[in-house]
């Protein structure tokens, strides 16, 4: 009977493991997705990817977060447009961090919700067939990425490690809004600052007081012991002609907002 109870035990304690890995692994997968194709690549137009790159980022971030990319890319671009004054969907000097990084998903809702958000600010990403046909459905996403979890490590283990999934990724995206525009290193003249723990944790973003320095550069990292694994895949996406960066150089933006000389 004892062996009997310390094998299921070990096996549950197993599938808790497995699940909090497989999580992890979902999350780091969702984030790179997230700063490559979603961030520098669609919102800031800091790369361009191939077409079966930009396919397969599309076809993750749809299974991994269920995210509209005009979206998205319209939420962000607004936020880049009204920085940490009214206007900002997501400023925590207007709303505090606390409240932002409670609050991320529904201000972001929000803001993706109103129809001048993506007719302005995303006009450049009209619907595809794609987006009809699969993109655009949230839900039928979500739940072909929660079942194909489940179809591989079994019903428990797969919905467990989706819920941590949700949790670090929600989480981590929160973060990059409220602590990474009120907490870090400001090496650059603006209101973001850089934490590289939390550059870690989201394939880079952390790093936010050198991407509102200089937006347009498909890399974050801006000096020798800043760590942006997200640009280490973009140079290996670029060697396999998978991506072609824009700029090769940091071009810093002035308090105005145009490219510095």
């Amino acid at each position: 009977m004892q062996a009997l109870f310390l094998y299921h035990a070990g096996s549950f304690v197993t599938g808790v493991l497995v699940a909090l890995g497989v999580g992890l692994a979902v999350t780091v997968l969702a984030n790179i997705a997230t700063t490559i194709y979603l961030h520098r690549a669609m919102a800031h137009k800091a790369l361009t990817l191939s077409p079966p790159a930009a396919l397969a980022f599309r076809a993750i971030v749809w299974i991994t977060t269920g995210i509209r990319p005009r979206q998205w890319v319209a939420v962000h671009r607004k936020h880049h447009a009204f920085t940490d004054i009214d206007g900002d969907p997501h400023s925590p000097v207007l709303l505090g961090w606390k409240t932002v990084q409670m609050k991320n998903v529904a201000l972001y809702r929000k803001c993706a919700a109103e129809p001048e958000t993506t007719n302005r600010y995303a006009k450049d990403m009209p619907a595809d067939r794609f987006d009809r046909a699969l993109f655009d459905r949230t839900v039928v996403g979500l739940t072909t990425g929660i079942v194909a979890l489940c179809l591989v490590f079994g019903v428990w283990v797969g919905l467990l490690a989706a819920l941590v999934h949700v949790n670090l990724y929600l989480g981590g995206s929160a973060a990059v809004n409220a602590i990474g525009h009120h907490f870090g290193r400001k090496p650059y003249d603006n209101g973001a600052g850089n934490l590289q723990l939390l550059a870690f944790l989201t394939a880079g973003e952390g790093l936010h007081n050198n991407h509102h320095a200089a937006p347009t550069s498909a890399r974050l990292a801006h000096r020798w012991y800043e760590v942006d694994y997200g640009w280490w895949i973009i140079r290996v996406m670029s060697w396999l002609r998978l991506a072609r960066v824009r700029l090769n150089e940091v071009k810093l933006v002035t308090q105005t907002g145009r490219i510095a000389s």
